[in-house]
């Protein structure tokens, strides 16, 4: 059914493609301008539409430079909020967006702001701040950052990709050419020689030298509202697990807590989705009808910033849900290297501080 829906969007694919093509050639020509700045501003992007891991090279990238002030800029995907707006202590996932308010609560010490024009929002933290960083710009050709680190997920970069609508690249794959660095995110922990070379082949010359493969690295079990960090070997094959996404791509996450147990009932939403009471009150009737001895309520910690509103946050008060977060973890043999190209470019950037 998929191949044939791709078949008939694929003409629409060919037009959407001219447009995307002709508009970066305009970009690169500088016919259409791009602003620069002389303060460091490095881009976390993708080629596809849905989640390639830009949140927690986001967070890696903040923990790169500890002592900079730093300041991360989103458009705030999902927001029901326009123009620029900076977090404060009044901030929400419906006013900035799940994942900077993620940000927000995960780093204090961190500037993080949203606004559609990423110019007019470099433009208003560049005095402030010694480093900026752009949550998913790559498209956003308007501004030059300094630094582009493009996210390719390890799983589709083996298979064939299509341009929208009927695939999920919002450009031709040739774009990666504009990046400083190739980052293949959620890849396994041991990649075989021939995944490597067939992932490396779909690149060229100098950005072919220099991908780098991460995986995800999950963390301990968070609690959303009060109780205590448990780890996920504290799961076991009799734990009964609920397990609430509204991500791109739940996969890697169910097959991590399939290590644990094989008793998973996914409530699974679409990327961003706004949870409504009605799908809080299924789960936790779901939950509250099962005859599990041990049974655990869990989600992603970009879903939990949309579950702590009033509302939904007084439904789950007595339940015991947890967050399950992640890091990045970079390939040994290629840690020293992409940390290096990221840290002499700020450092040969950065303006007197």
């Amino acid at each position: 059914m998929i191949k044939y829906l791709r078949l008939l969007l694929f003409p629409f694919s060919i037009l959407y493609g001219i447009v995307v093509f002709l508009r970066n050639k305009l970009y690169d020509a500088r016919i259409f301008s791009s602003e620069g700045f002389d303060i460091p501003v490095i881009c976390v992007g993708n080629l596809v539409v849905g989640g390639s891991g830009k949140s927690p090279v986001t967070e890696y990238l903040v923990r790169l430079f500890p002592g900079y002030r730093i300041a991360i800029l989103s458009r705030g995907y999902g927001r029901k909020t326009k123009g620029f707006i900076l977090a404060d202590d009044t901030a929400t996932a419906d006013r900035i967006g799940d994942e900077p308010m993620q940000f927000y609560r995960k780093f204090p010490e961190v500037t993080v702001a949203v606004c559609e024009d990423r110019v007019k929002g470099v433009r208003l933290l560049e005095a402030q701040h010694d480093l900026i960083i752009l949550d998913d710009a790559y498209q956003h050709r308007a501004i030059r950052p300094g630094f582009s680190i493009l996210l390719f997920e390890f799983e589709k970069l083996l298979h064939p990709q299509f341009l929208l609508p009927a695939g999920n690249l919002r450009e031709t794959f040739s774009g990666y050419k504009r990046a400083s660095s190739i980052l293949i995110t959620k890849s396994p922990e041991a990649i075989s020689p021939a995944q490597e070379s067939k992932c490396l082949t779909k690149f060229d010359g100098e950005w072919k030298d220099q991908a780098v493969f991460s995986s995800l690295v999950y963390q301990d079990l968070v609690p959303l509202i009060a109780g205590k960090q448990r780890s996920c070997s504290s799961l076991s094959e009799k734990t009964t697990v609920f397990l609430l996404t509204g991500i791109a791509n739940p996969k890697p996450l169910l097959s991590h807590l399939k290590q644990y147990t094989a008793d998973i009932r996914h409530h699974d939403y679409p990327d961003h989705y706004h949870f409504k009471e009605k799908d809080i009150l299924e789960l936790i009737h779901a939950f509250e009808k099962d005859p599990s001895a041990e049974k655990i309520i869990i989600t992603t910690e970009k879903d939990a910033q949309r579950l702590l509103g009033d509302t939904l946050k007084e439904l789950l008060l007595n339940l015991p849900l947890f967050y399950l977060p992640i890091q990045i973890g970079i390939r040994a043999k290629d840690k020293t290297t992409f940390d290096q190209k990221i840290l002499d470019y700020v450092s040969n950037h950065t303006r007197n501080r």
